[in-house]
């Protein structure tokens, strides 16, 4: 009897362990709205990896889930194009990063639903914040309106689409230069 009580102790211990550590490092949000269409559909559930951030700095190209500072109830979901201490503008629908160094990058963006129809001139980001966008550019609420992405209110990295099977396979994160 007490090597059958000493099982079942040591079982919930390794349960509660494992569930701390997933709670600690994973998140399963649900895509809500049209904005990173056509790289996320609505409904879509991903897996978040949220202890990526604790080894690197978020970059560029990244899907991340996060609270934004004016709705902090809220998880938005977007791609990061700026980072701190650059600016961004649209203009001619292409994305251009200024950069600390003065240089000028264009972005070649295969994923986005089409080309932005407004032309954008950003401020310089701020120290510890990212500038986002939805790929879906002419229905988002993202950074053009203002505000940007503290690095405190990031939740982690999109890592892999879970649901429905249709859409099974790695998070749309693409390297940009």
């Amino acid at each position: 009897m007490r090597a059958f009580l000493r099982e079942i102790v040591i079982t919930l211990i390794v349960a509660a362990v494992i569930f701390g550590l997933l709670q600690a490092t994973v998140q399963i949000p649900i895509v809500v709205g049209c904005s990173m269409e056509p790289s996320l559909e609505e409904g879509q559930r991903l897996l978040v990896n949220k202890a990526v951030y604790k080894f690197h700095e978020p970059e560029r190209g990244d899907v991340i889930v996060f609270h934004p500072s004016h709705n902090p109830g809220d998880e938005y979901i977007k791609r990061i194009i700026g980072l701190p201490g650059e600016s961004v503008e649209i203009k001619q629908g292409t994305v251009y990063i200024h950069k600390q160094d003065g240089n000028v990058l264009p972005l070649d963006e295969l994923y986005i639903k089409e080309v932005p129809s407004r032309p954008f001139n950003g401020n310089t980001i701020p120290e510890n914040e990212y500038f986002v966008l939805g790929d879906n550019r002419n229905n988002s609420n993202d950074s053009r309106n203002g505000w940007t992405v503290k690095r405190e209110d990031i939740i982690g990295k999109a890592w892999l689409s879970i649901w429905p099977p249709s859409t099974w396979g790695l998070a749309p994160n693409y390297a940009l230069p």
